[in-house]
């Protein structure tokens, strides 16, 4: 029960009440993570520190003196945040061995705060993917894949062989944080968001997803993809939690040039949501092709919900927004063949033993260290980045990027509160299915709906909202105004309540064995 409570209501007044203890909890969440291995969830279980900070956090909550909220709380972290002490892979042959000498700064928040870090989380090598398939570590499993509500309306449920190959992925790239929230062994976790990259997963694996305003928390030591839209990513099993991670995280860094300057007041959000006065767009670009029937259907019906308790809704536009994933093709590519150029063998990471000469070593280390999709991507970055293509490509695509921008001030100030949109085109798709179109084709199906938030730097939220007709989780996404967290996570926390997702009814005795080609990622240091 401790396990499946929510963070804030329920564990930390556990925790406060002396009904569980810190070393308890963060000892029932390292068990749960070994019955879940075949998940493939974890790169790094950090047993040993994560024992001695709950230790630390019951010392505390003996005294009296709890942090906060999060004291005691356990949490995962996406493998692509430094952490001091904890090996930090990006699931990357380059990266492999790597221990970084600080915390980020999300991390460090989190920990001075009193969390206590689990391990760090699977993801598409270096965050560039859509579902958590293309890590050196292997794919992350969708616990939805093992719950008895997708057993049941499986067509295969009976056949074991064809259960073992019918499991659906979790999206991406942050599909490892997701699984863990989803799965109950951490009551939150990081991940990363440039197009997608939370809310995306979170969708798939029927938890809240939040994708803050970009510049509202800190970059620092976020191990960067794209630069100018990257933001740390929130994954809880509620919003109320959401809220409580982000209060942590956000404000000012002196670390991170594109923080915002103003210090950030943490908030709760009301329980007596009145949405009345509101006024929700509907995107009508977001009707887009290979939207399913069903994902249609809620997105209707949840429109409705906002209409029957007396909010203004009305269908808006957002010309530019077709035009985002080509244009995110080419900015996020350029500055990913920009951002990789560091990893050279030199000074951290990889290095080849082909030593014959600089340029060689450079040459090998690369080729050793990057799968095909990084490499692809810094092959195209470059192209668009030479002299002859510069203008054609890398500005245009920087005016592009400004018009999608522009699209969105424009319906705000035009009125509108909050935009509703579906945050994927259809529910999970199973593994095999997903591997047979490349990382590029599929990236782009899967961010068609979420990328447009991160060209324009807005906060977006993914809800969890219903069960597909093969037991699968949906979600729906909810865009704000910048730096309007509040209201994004007021609007969410009502439309939750009137959804009431089911809890994931997660069978793990069968599979407790594991799956053998995907089971040396969790390492227990």
């Amino acid at each position: 029960a401790a396990l499946k409570g929510g963070m804030r209501f329920q564990v930390s007044a556990a925790l406060r009440e002396g009904r569980v203890t810190p070393t308890e909890l963060c000892q029932r969440c390292l068990s749960r993570i070994k019955t879940t291995k075949f998940l493939n969830a974890y790169i790094t279980v950090a047993e040993e520190s994560a024992l001695k900070q709950a230790e630390e956090s019951e010392d505390r909550y003996r005294r009296g003196q709890p942090l906060g909220v999060l004291d005691g709380i356990p949490i995962a972290v996406k493998d692509n945040f430094n952490t001091a002490g904890i090996e930090t892979t990006c699931a990357s042959n380059m990266l492999k061995g790597y221990i970084s000498p600080y915390n980020a700064t999300v991390v460090q928040k989190l920990l001075d705060q009193g969390a206590v870090l689990l391990g760090k989380t699977n993801l598409d090598e270096f965050a560039m993917g859509s579902g958590s398939t293309d890590g050196v570590f292997g794919p992350v499993r969708n616990p939805w894949s093992y719950s008895r509500q997708y057993k049941e309306r499986s067509v295969l449920k009976s056949h074991s062989e064809d259960e073992e190959a019918n499991w659906v992925i979790t999206g991406g790239s942050s599909g490892g944080s997701a699984a863990a929230v989803s799965s109950f062994t951490c009551f939150a976790a990081l991940g990363s968001d440039t197009g997608g990259s939370t809310r995306n997963p979170a969708a798939h694996c029927g938890v809240v997803g939040l994708k803050p305003t970009y510049g509202l928390i800190s970059r620092h030591g976020l191990i960067p993809l794209v630069n100018s839209m990257d933001v740390p990513g929130i994954l809880t099993r509620c919003v109320d939690d959401a809220a409580v991670v982000l209060g942590s995280l956000a404000g000012h860094d002196p670390k991170d040039s594109t923080t915002v300057q103003d210090n950030f007041k943490s908030f709760e959000l009301p329980n007596l949501i009145d949405v009345s006065k509101l006024s929700i767009g509907i995107p009508k670009e977001y009707h887009a092709p290979g939207l399913s029937s069903e994902i249609l259907s809620l997105w209707t019906k949840a429109a409705d919900l906002f209409k029957n308790a007396g909010a203004k809704v009305m269908e808006v536009s957002l010309p530019h927004t077709r035009y985002s994933i080509v244009c995110y093709h080419v900015l996020c590519t350029a500055e990913v063949a920009s951002n990789m150029a560091r990893f050279d063998g030199l000074e951290y990471g990889h290095r080849s033993g082909m030593n014959k000469s600089t340029e060689i070593m450079y040459a090998a280390t690369r080729r050793e260290g990057f799968n095909d999709v990084v490499r692809g991507r810094i092959l195209s970055g470059n192209y668009f980045l030479l002299k002859q293509n510069y203008e054609n490509y890398f500005i245009k695509a920087q005016k592009v990027r400004r018009l999608i921008a522009n699209d969105f001030v424009k319906v705000f100030g035009s009125g509108v509160d909050i935009l509703l949109t579906p945050t994927t085109l259809s529910d999970a798709v199973p593994y095999m299915e997903f591997i047979k179109e490349d990382n590029r084709t599929r990236s782009a199906q899967d961010d068609i709906l979420t990328q447009a938030a991160n060209m324009a730097g807005l906060p977006a939220i993914n809800v969890p909202t219903a069960l597909s007709q093969r037991g699968l989780p949906v979600g729906l996404q909810f865009i704000g105004r910048s730096f309007q967290e509040k209201q994004l996570l007021t609007v969410a926390k009502w439309f939750e309540k009137q959804v009431k997702f089911p809890v994931i009814q997660l069978e793990v005795k069968k599979h407790s064995h594991g799956v053998s080609q995907h089971q040396k990622s969790a390492s227990f240091s």
